[in-house]
């Protein structure tokens, strides 16, 4: 099959195009999330739009309008919960995520039934993505690329030394909520992409992949983007090529990446003790 042939079909491109950002921009966040503990609040937020969404399609409000502000306000709430609550935040993500995936399946059962929309919202369907779903990618994107510009110390700070962030005047609250903020507008997004079942698998491969061999901060970061733009599209040409769900061949790529880089680091490991041990 030529490849060139291939992205010549107009939603082609757009799902090459929205899911390339909603991937890079899951990649980011995802860094930052996995090193402060937070990566399953991707999931549970997943779980709530997931609720949202189905609530909105039987009720008959646009999907993504109804969603956002539910998704937001569960953010900064799990975030509140991770931090202050007698509740560990693990515990409470999956209350607050079965919770919501309860509803939502309740919530369509009972009104549109589990129709075509209902399925997309669970397992993704990239290849429907509109006009308006790229420009919204566009936008996050932007969002996303200019905190991580502007704020690259503070973020850096934040991730690795919350409390010494803090101690320098460091507004640590602010930047962990712009963070959960852009993190639950790329869920919902990225639902359309993936699917609330896997779109957390966007933030977390990317980033535990790139630490198995780099240290620093900013390698972590680099690889992270890159590995998710290659994951992402080899996945989307997977799919297209064999007819397997997009989402599925994404995270299976992912996987395989994962696998290559967890095995070259145990070598490098491996190396360097022998190296050492003379």
């Amino acid at each position: 099959m030529d490849l060139f042939e291939m992205f010549e079909y107009d939603f082609m491109q757009r799902a090459l195009l929205g899911g390339l950002l909603i991937s890079l921009c899951a990649a980011l966040l995802g860094v930052s999330l996995v090193l402060k503990r937070y990566s399953m609040i991707g999931d549970g937020l997943s779980h709530v739009g997931f609720g949202a969404l189905a609530i909105a399609s039987g009720a008959n409000l646009a999907p993504l309008e109804f969603a956002i502000p539910i998704v937001v306000v569960s953010a900064f709430f799990l975030l509140r919960i991770s931090e202050n609550s007698k509740i560990k935040g693990d515990a409470a993500i999956a209350l607050i995520s079965t919770s919501a995936l309860a509803i939502g399946i309740t919530a369509a059962t009972l009104t549109t039934g589990m129709n075509t929309d209902i399925n997309s919202y669970l397992f993704g369907s990239i290849l429907s993505m509109s006009q308006n779903d790229v420009v919204l990618c566009v936008v996050l994107f932007i969002m996303v690329s200019v905190m991580f510009i502007l704020f690259y110390n503070k973020i850096f700070a934040v991730t690795f030394d919350e409390s010494f962030a803090k101690a320098t005047g460091t507004r640590a609250g602010i930047y962990n909520m712009i963070i959960a903020l852009l993190t639950a507008l790329t869920i919902v997004v990225g639902m359309k992409m993936m699917g609330s079942l896997l779109i957390s698998s966007l933030i977390i491969f990317p980033a535990i992949t790139s630490m198995r061999i780099f240290r620093s901060f900013r390698s972590v970061i680099i690889s992270s983007a890159v590995i998710s733009a290659v994951s992402f599209t080899a996945g989307l040409i997977i799919s297209y090529t064999f007819s397997t769900p997009t989402g599925a061949s994404i995270v299976i790529v992912n996987l395989f990446v994962f696998l290559i880089f967890t095995a070259t680091g145990a070598l490098i490991d491996r190396r360097n003790a022998k190296k050492y041990a003379k």
